[in-house]
């Protein structure tokens, strides 16, 4: 029989919140929660029936109850605490961006790797049933006829397979360009998070890794040739970017970000014989398919949009238990911060005490 795992929460913010409903709903309860307030974290045990509240916060990267830490706090103090917790043997799901820049990923998936442990980004996007299912769906067509899917490597799901030709979905071949888009309106004040250098606020880092999560996981390769242009906010902050990827297989990526100008969270990634268009992708339960022939079109539903984070989580035990790193998608993780990383860099858009 397996192990129960013992989750823990830093931070008692939206997210912290959303996670000790979805362990709830997974029939389980928070073990232990610490913020820098302990009042706050006083009444969040109390909302949720958390076991074990912390004077000290830092008590939880030692406690030997604590299986799985989720880091819920500003990106610019996650790693921090990703050494502090792998240094105590704690497994950890820690929401995006996981780290600042690519060092410091760097340092703690090093520091994981030595102690044995499963550390990971809180990336939807790896975990939604619908991707999944998508990705298999690229995987088995990518040949151009389900006929060929014998002679394709990667090409097994027979359930997959046997779902796409009875319902007379084409096989669209491989991937050829994406195009993402991801506008928020946030209130322009410079004073809160998103504009906030001292928070490492900005569009790429808060609302660019979604998109580059999703180009990334239907490219075949890490793209090399990353063209873009940056506007800032007063504070220096990205406040709108674009970006344009292309990898050695000749797939390209276009993606368009902003913090003050409301764009639909739309996907539409365009194979050799259709397209797939995706809404609200970071949460995403349905897509639809049209064939670039006839105009046909086929949806594509799969998992629910307010189950995301038993999604994540779910996949974060599988993962511990299993021993099976792979679950979690790590190496994409590493992608998407080198492409964040060097971008930056080439911006000169460096956060206060950040090392490169």
């Amino acid at each position: 029989m397996q192990k129960r795992c013992n989750w823990a929460v830093l931070g008692t913010g939206v997210i912290a919140n959303e996670m000790a409903q979805a362990l709830e709903k997974m029939g389980k309860h928070l073990y232990a929660v610490g913020n820098r307030t302990q009042e706050k974290a006083v009444a969040f045990a109390e909302k949720y029936h958390v076991t074990k509240v912390y004077e000290d916060f830092h008590e939880m990267f030692s406690d030997s109850e604590v299986d799985i830490i989720y880091i819920t706090t500003p990106h610019n103090t996650h790693i921090e605490f990703v050494r502090e917790a792998l240094s105590g043997g704690k497994h950890i799901l820690c929401e995006k961006s996981i780290t600042l820049n690519s060092r410091e990923l760097a340092e703690a998936v090093a520091l994981a790797e030595e102690k044995g442990l499963i550390f990971a980004e809180a990336m939807t996007i790896w975990h939604m049933p619908l991707y999944k299912k998508l990705w298999e769906l690229i995987k088995i067509g990518k040949c151009g006829s389900y006929e060929k899917n014998a002679e394709c490597p990667d090409g097994d799901n027979s359930l997959m397979l046997s779902e796409v030709v009875e319902r007379g979905i084409p096989a669209l071949g491989k991937v050829k360009m994406i195009q993402l888009n991801f506008g928020s309106y946030k209130e322009y004040d410079m004073k809160n998070r998103f504009f906030n250098m001292n928070l490492a606020g900005g569009a790429l880092l808060d609302i660019g890794v979604y998109a580059l999560s999703i180009a990334r996981s239907f490219m075949e390769s890490q793209p090399q040739n990353i063209l873009s242009q940056v506007k800032y906010a007063p504070t220096g902050a990205d406040e709108q970017v674009g970006i344009l990827l292309m990898n050695e297989e000749g797939q390209q990526a276009g993606i368009t970000l902003s913090l003050h100008s409301k764009q639909p969270k739309r996907a539409v990634i365009s194979c050799e014989h259709g397209y797939i268009e995706i809404m609200e992708y970071p949460r995403a339960d349905r897509a639809v398919i049209v064939e670039a022939k006839t105009g046909k079109v086929h949806e594509i539903t799969a998992g629910e949009t307010e189950n995301a984070l038993q999604y994540e989580m779910m996949d974060m035990e599988k993962a511990i238990q299993s021993g099976n790193a792979d679950i979690m998608h790590l190496p994409y993780t590493i992608d998407v911060m080198n492409i964040m990383t060097q971008l930056r860099k080439e911006w000169g858009m460096k956060y206060p005490g950040e090392q490169w």
